[in-house]
């Protein structure tokens, strides 16, 4: 029934390929390992190699896919209010063929490597988080003339031009925009953070922001007055660290939000800060600071300064849920398990994954519409806490084991194995033989 709402997408103007995306879906949700392309033709009983037209050539727009889940957010009453989190993720390659992989860093391995690199968007609201969107980062060095035989095999279009991840989130946030999406906030890590443009950008839209920024940055302590070249005077510009010690800092325990091992508390500071842009235009915002036990992070927000400071803590505290969408969608979906050299291979499973992050983040809010939380369940537990008092809802991992318990994966015949293992024998066999053949100029 959820795949109905969605498979149009997966068809296109000479042959309907629903069926194959349905077994792709079902695959991501169901199994537990080695969620590639063929094992997923297998778990559904298909060809491989039809599967593998379908993610890799078939022309089906991801884009239509995915702006219809996103739709479907806007639908969802519950969901308004919610964050927009903006981050990266690596993925570590083997082959430099794979589209846009290269040596760049590796924020997972904490170092430069081969990896492909995507920036992804994630929507959040009261304990409810999906993916949302992506886009592949493609290295400048793939535009150079050098690389134009790597781009042609790997379907990259010939208007595509360089894009920074910068670039590429701040596109994600305005189709969001005129997606409708219900948000009342963007956060992003220190790599967008400091970026003036990305800033700006959203100063312009109205949109408030929450970012985070290195501990060099600097603000000003005061409104400056700007000389002719647009550098402050009577003031000068502090790096962000130095409030963490001032004596004038004052410091908050804020309630974050419940979590399994209890209530998340943490120190917050907020001071009033001005901060001089490119142009020359001068901005009023504040300075959050969050201590916990072994680091400290600060955030420039442009949110209004008559928002309480739980409210501020907690929307920058919301960047968490990008974490646990990736992290869901790499353990949980089989998005480490791609294997793919093209393009649109990379397109098609970012959609497929997405929509299996919403096909569970819808089943979690209509669990918790149809079974709402007992109160008298929590009397069999001693509670000698008086913050214990809400039961803890769906995990991602529960869904997924409901979900094969309901639909359990097709457990082969004997002859039905022996099938299986002839065709995928036979094609090896041919391609070899393919291979041989070109390898002689034949």
């Amino acid at each position: 029934m959820f795949w109905l709402e969605y498979g149009r997408s997966a068809r296109t103007r000479t042959r309907d390929t629903r069926a194959y995306g349905l077994v792709y879906l079902s695959g991501l949700l169901r199994m537990e390992a080695k969620r590639n392309i063929a094992q997923i033709a297998r778990s559904g009983t298909v060809s491989p190699q039809n599967m593998q037209h379908f993610m890799s050539q078939s022309p089906w727009s991801a884009d239509q896919m995915i702006a219809k889940m996103q739709m479907a957010v806007v639908e969802r009453p519950e969901l308004a209010g919610g964050m927009l989190i903006l981050d990266e993720s690596a993925d570590k390659k083997s082959g430099s063929k794979t589209v846009a992989a290269g040596r760049q860093h590796n924020g997972r391995q904490g170092k430069v490597d081969l990896c492909q690199v995507g920036t992804f968007l994630a929507y959040a609201h009261n304990g409810i988080w999906t993916w949302i969107n992506g886009e592949i980062f493609v290295p400048e060095r793939w535009f150079s003339p050098e690389y134009a035989a790597r781009r042609a095999k790997a379907g990259i279009p010939e208007q595509w031009e360089f894009k920074t991840k910068i670039e590429l989130g701040w596109a994600m946030i305005e189709q969001s925009l005129v997606q409708g999406l219900p948000f009342v906030a963007v956060a992003f890590d220190s790599l967008y953070g400091r970026s003036t443009w990305l800033l700006n950008q959203c100063r312009t839209a109205n949109i408030e922001f929450y970012a985070d920024l290195p501990e060099s940055a600097l603000v000003y302590r005061q409104p400056p007055t700007l000389d002719a070249d647009g550098q402050g005077v009577g003031q000068t510009a502090v790096a962000v660290k130095t409030f963490s010690t001032a004596r004038k800092t004052q410091w908050q325990t804020v309630n974050i939000r419940r979590a399994d091992r209890g209530i998340l508390r943490t120190d917050f500071a907020r001071i009033p800060v001005w901060t001089v842009q490119p142009d020359g235009t001068i901005c009023a915002e504040t300075l959050l600071i969050r201590r916990d036990k072994k680091r400290l992070v600060y955030t420039l927000t442009n949110a209004a300064p008559e928002l309480p400071l739980e409210t501020l803590a907690f929307r920058k505290s919301e960047r968490y849920f990008v974490e646990r969408s990736i992290q869901d969608a790499k353990s949980e979906l089989g998005w480490d398990d791609l294997q793919a050299i093209k393009l649109q291979a990379w397109q098609h499973q970012l959609a497929l994954t997405l929509l299996a992050s919403w096909f569970i983040a819808e089943t979690r809010l209509d669990w918790r519409k149809q079974y709402p939380p007992d109160p008298t369940l929590l009397e069999k537990y001693d509670r000698d806490d008086i913050l214990m008092d809400i039961l803890p809802e769906l995990s991602v991992a529960n869904v997924r084991e409901l979900l094969r318990a309901t639909l359990p994966l097709p457990q082969l015949s004997p002859e039905e194995a022996a099938v299986l293992v002839m065709s995928h024998l036979d094609n090896r066999t041919r391609s070899r033989r393919s291979k041989l053949k070109r390898q002689r100029g034949l």
